[in-house]
């Protein structure tokens, strides 16, 4: 495990679910360093950015605006250099089209938002140690949905 903080990126235009997202991550136990972008496009140059220590986890949500999180993931996903980045979807989305789309495009886990900041807390905490401890999960359709009850 590094001992490093690990480096996450939230790309979320809403900012009660980033202040949410912010608070709940700062309760778990592996550290982390976070950065937000507040849409697609944002996302897109920010990866971009030259001489920048790529994130290890990026938190994508689906419906965001100027570009949406699967524009978003397909990008990334075709891009070599970006290969490294872990994708976890954020969204509220539960649908079936979604969550298969996401997996089919690279994406290596998928969250319903949840709306119990405990629960949220605990999603966190299960991707980020994931995270933290396999740098290259294997796709697997059976454990691609994090469901937290």
């Amino acid at each position: 495990m590094k001992k490093t903080p690990l480096l996450v990126l939230l790309a979320e235009d809403d900012e009660s679910d980033q202040l949410n997202f912010s608070e709940a991550l700062a309760a778990s136990r592996i550290k982390t360093t976070l950065q937000i972008v507040n849409d697609g496009v944002e996302l897109i140059e920010y990866l971009n950015t030259k001489d920048l220590v790529l994130p290890e986890l990026l938190f994508l949500d689906l419906n965001m605006p100027r570009k949406n999180g699967l524009e978003c993931l397909q990008e990334i996903r075709a891009h070599k250099e970006f290969q490294n980045i872990s994708v976890a979807i954020y969204s509220t989305s539960l649908s079936e089209p979604d969550v298969m789309n996401t997996f089919l495009q690279g994406a290596n886990v998928y969250i319903k938002k949840p709306t119990d900041f405990e629960k949220l807390t605990e999603a966190l905490d299960t991707v980020i140690r994931a995270a933290s401890m396999y740098r290259d999960p294997p796709f697997n359709i059976s454990n691609f949905v994090l469901k937290i009850d």
